[in-house]
């Protein structure tokens, strides 16, 4: 007796002590299940590759403000979204969003919020704060000239005043000489006052007191000054003083009387000048504030739009939504992004809008997340907001509706599936056991392998995801195989040998199943721990979980229930009670015959039925080459559930789903926040030719058949190249600096392009740190964004963006994104399948061969075992690509699944076979007794099996669905390659390689003994 049959042979001899050991390791292990916990992040899947690693760089340095943030995206439905009715809800809208405090906590700092309604009223302030500005400069300009008139007309005056003072002056020299006698100097000298005086009320008339006195003041001292003058000169040409002194009088008195101009004019007017200083700086201030994009406030932006005329709105609309984005500056350049593709541009109607709101969120993820609990329930609230404000018009989704709907799938099909399964099982085993104790010991085995799963995964830190609802169905399915496979044996045991006891029978049960059972838990593990070569971490766990339950299952099965069993069935037979039972499949019948077709055609034509099986094999690795890969943001969204879901009861009626749907709407009809490509470029960004670079990406990524086009037919690029044309529409002061950088006038900066990117970072620095990335000073990289049609193949963005990076000249680019990542991810899937295939075949190969060479003497009949299952991987293959069904992260595990969970059925079988073999001494009856018995207890198992991965159809996640129909198809494809294909391979190893060989088994007998009835 091996050292593996007295293991199993302990169990009926301390059946007590077993139940003991393990029911306190349940409950030990079992304490772990409350620690799990859950997450829908699609980030969990991302591996470490190079577009990864960019697309973090890029999260962690790029920012377009303070705080990381994410989107909502709201599509408003209506006859006419821009209409003046339409755009005021949109605004009124928003402002519900901020009067709620919940909300208004998680929108972002600055522009929490921006469509179509709030380009239209921000361009119609920005034009009438323009308007004001030109008003106010104008008046201002006409204020300085009338000043300036006015200064001129003192000065004038002032000279008016010196020339008639110089009058004055020749009069009393003409006097004093004789000249002129007394009355005609009084005459001329009363003529000379007067017309002074007309001069100095002709300058005040339009001047204040204090300013009329200011003149005079200055009227006076300019007379003085001429009189001295006046003098000099006299002095000068009389001979009385050089022409040195001459001089130096003369200047000292020209310097004073530039003071006294400077009183009579600047001195006079000084009051309106410093007033007319400050309104010009004002002006000068708002005119910055308008460059530098202050944005209007929401209140402001309703205010707006409610003063204004329908016919004003449409105006604006059609200026801003033509093919040029109008003529109000870079921001409304782009609100062709919120409009749908097929948008007639300039059209004042339109019957769909998107608004998009920012949230803050603790971190940025990379790729699609969970979402935090905050935004869960905040972008829940924005959608019953929209639902009042809209009447259900409006289509409302983020990252945590989305997040939220993967999470309630996630338990929806939990809810449904679950209890689908176990009631299979139920009344599977109800048809197979036909015994209340046997079915209720088959349910508590299943119940205590999910508690030690479970319980493993919550002490090993496992993270709960999307993959995981498969493990219950799994496990439910796989784990009462083993229960069969013991009890039927245990029931034909004392059905052959009536006078053996309950704890002789289940020895000889145990023993006789108990290689097999290990050898399948050993295969199945081994397909399992062959996905720990996949770079993906779920899938990785998934294998990890399932092959600990796959163990949990054989000890639970193989030790607590058997013990259980034989307790309980002598209990109740030391008291009368009868509990012996037919084995499933052993009466003769119907089903006896058709499980051993198989025989009959091994015993007629077996070479027939190998050649026919590698044809059909042929063809179906054929269709495995044609099979496609799938990852993708959608494979994890649910459709609306079918409705008779609707009538189920509570807990079990799913919720509604509207994600996808809306997803899919956006996809066909707008720009989508989440679906772009980004360009890293990395290296020298300050050279000559760096934007030259930059732009002719832009140019070849236009060109690609993946980037999205606005319904102007330019595309959606952002660069560092775009926001500075932006920034310099409305910044003059950086419009000079882009202007001046640009030698060849074609619109790209080509040189100093250092200074350049200071003068953006001074100009508009948020927008800055979106495209450019600097530290410390020094300008480390560069950013492009791409936006992509929406259900772009993730295959063809990373070809044809590649491509666009490749293009590079001296700077290193990297195209990254969601949709290159996630084409790394289905690379990846592709991978696994085939490295998991090529291991798991090669493992369970050489461990059948050993244990079938230690065991029987020959591991020939390892390699016959497995050929069925090698038929099964190309069957399952074949009709994935019949039924168009892609790999995607549960059903590219399907091949490892289907050798883990198909070889199963083939050691039971060639276990069976070889016993059987020995004992009847004849090929065909060997067969019989194989095929009735065990091939009872494989259809049954693969009953359970197929209907536990079956209900998954029924699930919610469509990921979920496709994994339970092709997991389904495998146990039915594993079991006819069981029943039917590997009797002929056995017959054909008899006859060359086993027993026949020898001589030593009988191959003549053209039939088997027809089982007696009981």
């Amino acid at each position: 007796m091996t050292l593996l049959d007295r293991l199993f042979e302990n169990v009926t001899k301390h059946s007590r002590a077993i139940i003991a050991v393990l029911l306190v390791a349940t409950i030990l292990v079992g304490a772990g299940a409350p620690m799990i916990e859950q997450s829908s992040s699609l980030d969990q899947f991302q591996s470490d590759s190079p577009a990864a690693k960019k697309l973090n760089y890029i999260n962690s340095n790029f920012t377009t403000g303070n705080e990381n943030t994410t989107t909502v995206q709201v599509i408003l439905k209506g006859d006419n979204v821009l209409s003046k009715e339409a755009m005021v809800n949109s605004l009124q809208f928003q402002q519900r969003l901020r009067d709620n405090q919940t909300i208004n906590e998680t929108l972002a700092e600055g522009t929490a919020s921006t469509g179509v309604a709030n380009v239209i009223a921000i361009s119609a302030i920005q034009q009438q704060k323009v308007a004001e500005l030109k008003a106010s400069g104008a008046k201002l300009q006409q204020r300085s000239q009338q000043l300036n008139r006015t200064a001129a007309g003192l000065s004038d005056a002032l000279n008016q005043t010196r020339a008639l003072q110089g009058k004055y002056d020749q009069l009393n020299a003409s006097h004093q000489s004789g000249d002129v006698d007394n009355e005609s100097y009084r005459q001329q000298s009363a003529k000379i006052e007067a017309q002074l005086s007309q001069v100095r009320a002709t300058a005040t008339a339009n001047l204040s007191a204090e300013q009329s006195a200011t003149f005079n003041k200055s009227a006076q001292q300019a007379r003085g000054l001429q009189a001295k003058l006046d003098g000099l000169n006299a002095s000068y040409r009389s001979g009385d003083i050089n022409e040195s002194t001459y001089k130096q009088q003369a200047g000292e008195i020209q310097s004073q009387f530039g003071k006294v101009y400077k009183l009579g004019t600047q001195g006079v007017l000084a009051d309106e000048y410093e007033k007319l200083g400050e309104q010009s700086e004002k002006l000068q201030q708002k005119r910055s504030a308008l460059e530098n994009g202050s944005m209007p406030t929401l209140a402001e932006q309703l205010d707006q739009l409610q003063s204004m005329n329908q016919s004003q709105i449409d105006s604006l609309t059609k200026a801003v939504l033509s093919d040029d984005g109008g003529s109000s500056g870079g921001m409304a350049s782009q609100a062709l992004a919120f409009m749908p593709t097929s948008y007639d541009t300039g059209s004042t109607e339109a019957n769909a809008t998107m608004l998009v709101i920012f949230q803050k969120q603790e971190s940025q993820s990379s790729m699609e997340g969970q979402a935090s609990d905050v935004l869960v329930s905040t972008q829940q609230g924005m959608k019953t907001i929209a639902d009042e404000e809209f009447d259900h018009e409006a289509l409302v989704f983020g990252s945590g509706i989305i997040s939220e709907e993967i999470n309630q799938s996630m338990a929806d099909s939990l809810a449904i599936v679950g209890p689908l399964a176990l009631l299979f099982v139920i009344l599977t085993l109800i048809i197979a056991y036909r015994d209340v104790l046997d079915i209720l010991l088959g349910i508590l085995g299943i119940a205590f392998v999910l508690v030690w799963t479970f319980g493993f995964m919550g002490w090993a830190g496992i993270t709960f995801n999307q993959m995981f609802i498969a493990v219950p169905v799994l496990l439910i399915g796989l784990a009462i195989d083993y229960a069969i496979h013991v009890f039927m044996r245990h029931r034909e045991e004392r059905e052959t040998n009536p006078d053996e006891d309950v704890r002789g029978s289940m020895r000889v049960a145990l023993v006789s199943v108990g290689a097999a059972l290990t050898w399948v838990t050993a295969t199945t593990v081994i397909g399992f721990l062959s996905n720990l070569v996949s770079p993906l971490p779920p899938i990785q766990d998934f294998g990890i979980v399932s092959s600990v339950g796959i163990v949990a299952a054989l000890i639970i099965f193989g030790g607590l229930i058997p013990a259980l069993k034989l307790e309980l069935d002598g209990f109740l037979e030391s008291r009368g009670f009868n509990r012996k039972k037919r084995a499933f499949g052993t009466g003769g019948g119907a089903l006896g015959s058709i499980l051993t077709v198989g025989a009959t055609a091994a015993r007629k034509a077996p070479l027939v039925v190998i050649v026919l099986t590698l044809l059909v094999s042929a063809a179906g690795g054929y269709g495995a080459t044609k099979v496609d890969t799938s990852f993708s943001q959608e494979d994890f969204l649910a459709s609306s559930p079918p409705h008779w879901t609707k009538q189920l009861p509570e807990p079990f009626k799913p919720g509604n789903y509207s994600a996808k749907q809306n997803l899919d709407f956006v996809n066909d009809n707008f720009v989508r926040e989440d679906s772009q490509a980004q360009l890293l470029v990395e290296g020298d960004i300050t050279r000559d030719d760096a934007l030259e670079q930059v732009k002719r990406a832009e140019e070849q990524a236009a060109k690609k058949d993946v980037t999205l086009t606005l319904s102007n037919g330019e595309p959606q690029v952002q660069s560092p190249l775009s926001v500075m044309k932006q920034v310099a529409a409305q910044n003059e002061t950086f419009n000079q600096t882009f202007t001046a950088a640009d030698t060849d006038g074609d619109g790209v900066p080509d040189e100093n392009l250092e200074t350049v990117y200071d003068g953006l970072f001074a100009a508009a620095p948020d927008d800055a740190a979106g495209v450019i990335y600097r530290e410390d000073g020094n300008y480390e990289a560069l950013r492009v964004t791409i936006s992509l049609k929406g259900g772009a193949s993730s295959s063809a963005v990373t070809t044809q963006m590649r491509e666009v990076a490749d293009n590079f000249d001296g700077l290193t680019a990297t195209a990254t994104g969601q949709s290159i990542v996630f084409e790394i991810v289905q690379d990846d899937l592709l991978n696994t399948v085939i490295e998991s295939l090529i291991i798991t075949m090669v493992a369970v190969f050489a461990f059948l061969m050993l244990i079938y060479r230690i065991t029987e003497g020959s591991a020939t009949l390892g390699a016959v075992t497995l050929l069925p299952v090698v038929f099964s991987v190309a069957w399952i293959l074949g009709t994935m690509y019949l039924l168009g069904m892609p790999f995607n992260v549960l059903t590219g595990m399907i091949t490892s699944l289907t050798v883990g969970l198909g070889v199963a059925y083939s050691i039971h079988l060639s276990e069976r076979y070889n016993v059987e073999l020995e004992r009847q001494g004849s090929v065909w009856e060997a067969m019989h007794v194989s095929l009735t018995g065990t091939g009872g207890a494989l259809l049954g198992s693969a009953a359970t099996t197929v209907g536990g991965f079956g209900v998954l159809a029924f699930a919610i996640l469509p990921a979920l669905q496709q994994f339970g129909i092709i997991t389904g198809l495998t146990i039915i494809y594993a079991f006819i390659a069981s029943v039917l294909v590997l009797p002929s391979l056995l017959v054909v190893w008899t006859r060359y390689f086993g027993p026949g060989a020898r001589g030593s088994i009988d191959l003549k007998s053209e039939g088997a003994p027809t089982p007696s009835e009981d």
